[in-house]
């Protein structure tokens, strides 16, 4: 047990150094140093309270979407629709945050409600067809995107527009903003949220009868179901309480901080999310450290342009190089696996 969870994080480990050292050769070849954009980049993400901050609040949404993430790999359903569901999540909560008055505090917890609930059923239709005829999530929640992207520009463009602003929708009420955790910054108790999921999670998957059949379908779907769980329906409610959560982090975010949804409000952070569960071998509280290394790419990448002559989008392509390096470790780990007679994700 122990040699194969050391193998493991060795393996991710070396996934990441491949991608680092490929991402120094690129910045050598557009030429800079790679030691000035690494310290670059940390001044960028720790340079002093308000960029920690700054880090903080980009971590929030990849950390939470790697929660949605973790539920659906250790149920053994690959959930990559977690970034359309992050933008329903957010449409949702928009709405109600600006075209239902109602108190403080019940305001901010009707829309977050909603916007699970908008998770949810965006989930709902692939996890369907999942269970019921066995068709291929990753597909089908991969192309959803497309569509949750679209739908919630379509209703932001022509139905809720702001007269006279951008594609944006009117602003939320104060009564539904969520809470501020400095004045000096937009980091709001998002995070704290995201943190108390990750130890939940892991708790529930550690301690629950519940948590340990959902691991154990996902390990070794065959001897689950011989032991009596319905396989098909526990992967079904894996794959709604994966797209509720991915819903979750949409309405945090525009609660938090846009006070209000924009077309393409959070790009990538459902992404960033799932490569930061995988790097985190399925672990929900690994997953904090993941999501705060994206965390800090995406707030120190904005120094880059200013102190050296490497775009920010480098960062972009280093995140590309870790989302090969971290698949194709993963791939070849489930080679090993099923060349062993086992259907399984090691998490």
């Amino acid at each position: 047990m122990i040699r194969d969870r050391l193998r493991e994080v060795s393996g991710q480990v070396i996934a990441v150094a491949v991608a680092l050292i490929l991402g120094a050769i690129i910045i050598l070849l557009v030429g800079e140093s790679p030691v000035r954009v690494l310290m670059t980049l940390l001044r960028g993400a720790f340079g002093d309270q308000e960029k920690i901050a700054g880090t903080l609040l980009q971590t929030t949404p990849i950390l939470i979407c790697g929660i949605a993430a973790c539920i659906g790999l250790r149920g053994g359903m690959f959930n990559v629709g977690i970034e359309g569901q992050l933008f329903l999540g957010g449409f949702a909560a928009a709405w109600v945050g600006f075209a239902m008055p109602l108190p403080p505090g019940i305001h901010m917890l009707a829309a977050l409600a909603l916007a699970v609930v908008a998770g949810a059923a965006w989930v709902a239709i692939p996890a369907y067809f999942r269970a019921r005829y066995n068709t291929n999530e990753v597909v089908s929640t991969i192309l959803s995107n497309y569509v949750a992207v679209l739908l919630t520009s379509y209703f932001t463009i022509f139905l809720f527009k702001r007269p006279g602003g951008w594609s944006e929708t009117p602003p939320i009420l104060p009564t539904a903003y969520l809470p501020e955790l400095f004045s000096f910054s937009r980091l709001n108790w998002g995070l704290v949220i995201g943190l108390v999921l990750a130890l939940g999670a892991a708790l529930i998957f550690r301690y629950t009868s519940w948590g340990y059949g959902v691991t154990m379908v996902g390990s070794a779907p065959k001897f689950a179901e011989y032991g009596g769980v319905n396989v098909k329906r526990q992967g079904f409610v894996v794959l709604l309480l994966s797209g509720a959560v991915g819903g979750l982090a949409g309405g945090i975010e525009t609660l938090g901080v846009h006070h209000r949804f924009m077309e393409g409000f959070a790009p990538g952070f459902g992404f960033d999310g799932l490569i930061a569960a995988l790097l985190a071998n399925g672990s929900p509280v690994a997953t904090i450290f993941t999501a705060l290394f994206f965390g800090a790419l995406r707030s120190g990448s904005l120094l880059l342009e200013v102190d050296t002559s490497a775009s920010r989008e480098i960062i972009t392509v280093i995140q590309a190089l870790i989302i090969l390096s971290v698949s194709a470790q993963v791939l070849v780990r489930r080679r090993g696996d099923s060349q062993a007679g086992e259907r399984r994700w090691k998490f």
